[in-house]
Order: structure tokens, then sequence, then C-alpha cells
């Protein structure tokens, strides 16, 4: 009986860590900012659109995940959309005419931000803003400017 009840024990404790494991697994997966390090330093770039673009949204460039957006609002006096990235502070050699897109992964994926490095010797730091941004590709007004050019809807 003794026998059982130990067997029995070790089981539950087995299936508690596996549990807990796929927990962290799910968390990590699903992009949770608690169970992933946020270091490093934020940038701003405005933009006039930025679609679909969410928080925690990758930060790229050359394919390579730098970063994550840290925030999205509305900045009041330019009535464009502030989007705070968090660069990893490995990355703080960027130069400072950076430029920043909104892109989507394959056709209708998730939308990310694309950093274009310039060629300025001076760095972006903390705080600092990118000033060359190109907004979000909006597939309904693409779809809808073509459908206009074809029914003739420039006044001919």
């Amino acid at each position: 009986m003794d026998n059982s009840r130990t067997m029995e024990i070790a089981v539950g404790a087995f299936v508690a860590a596996g549990l807990a494991a796929a927990f962290v697994l799910a968390m990590q997966v699903s992009n949770i900012t608690a169970f992933q390090r946020a270091e490093g330093y934020t940038v701003d770039a405005y933009f006039q659109n930025v679609g679909g673009l969410r928080e925690r949204a990758p930060v790229s460039l050359s394919g390579v995940q730098i970063g994550r957006v840290s925030a999205i609002d509305l900045d009041p006096d330019r009535f464009e959309a502030r989007v705070e990235l968090t660069i990893r502070s490995q990355y703080d050699d960027l130069p400072s005419d950076t430029a920043a897109r909104v892109r989507t992964s394959g056709l209708l994926g998730e939308q990310y931000v694309s950093l274009q490095p310039g060629g300025m010797p001076d760095s972006l730091g903390p705080g600092d803003e990118i000033t060359l941004t190109q907004s979000a590709l909006v597939l309904e007004e693409i779809v809808g400017q073509f459908l206009y050019e074809q029914s003739g809807g420039d006044g001919q």
C-alpha cells in the first residue's frame, strides 16, 4: 500500500510539472510580455496609418527580430499614430536616419515594423524619433483605388 501511494504522488508531480511547462511554453509563444524580457531602449515613430499593427508586434531589421512594439497611441497634436518601439540593447548603433515601415508577413499575416538602416554616423538613442516612416498598405484602399480607375472615375 505504501509503494502504491508513493507511485501516485510521483505520477501526480510529473503531471503537474508537465502542465506547468506547457503553460510557460504557451505564454512564450503567445507573446505575453510578463513572461518575456523587455530590455532595451525605446524610440518613437509616427505613422499616418498603422493598419492592424498591435502592441508586442515584432520589430525587425533584415528579417531578424531586434525588438517589439511596446505602445501604440494617437498623438493629439499631429493626428498621427505614435508607435513606441523597444529595441534590444545590443542594437544600440542604429543610424539616426533609420527608416521604419509597417509591413505584413505573408499575404494576410501578422503586421510588424521593419527597419531599414540609413548611413548617418550618429546613432539612435533612447527617446529619439524615427522620422522616415512608411504607413501600412491597406488592402481596401488599394482595391478601391483599382476599382475607381477601372470604372473611369477620373472624370472622363
